[in-house]
């Protein structure tokens, strides 16, 4: 993904609206928050089974990809207006979970870090 051309198109689309003044952090992340509820909606009431790509249905596939390209660009501007690197951030925090989940603990093992000496 070319980030610099998709943050362009969302400026230039946010700009065109004049919504700049709209999208503070505070109101960013309560989009966020709405969006990835729009998301779970989808997938609320289906199994594990049922919710596996060779199951789902067109419609919900469909709709999930609209709320997936709601969270991102609402992420992406509210990564600009906090002035984070979004590549920098992905790398640092992969580094990060690389040292939480070591592959000897990890591997096949679903447990949070943190709850492994409860």
């Amino acid at each position: 993904m070319d980030f610099d051309k998709v943050k362009k198109i969302i400026n230039e689309f946010s700009a065109e609206r004049d919504w700049d003044k709209f999208h503070t952090p505070k109101n960013l992340v309560m989009a966020v928050s709405s969006e990835v509820g729009e998301l779970a909606d989808i997938f609320q009431w289906l199994d594990a089974n049922e919710s596996k790509i060779e199951n789902i249905s067109e419609k919900d596939l469909s709709k999930a990809k609209e709320e997936i390209a709601d969270i991102l660009i609402y992420l992406i501007r509210l990564s600009e207006k906090l002035n984070i690197d979004l590549e920098e951030a992905v790398l640092s925090k992969i580094k990060l979970n690389n040292k939480k989940y070591p592959v000897n603990i990890s591997k096949g093992n679903s447990t949070k870090y943190n709850r492994r000496d409860e």
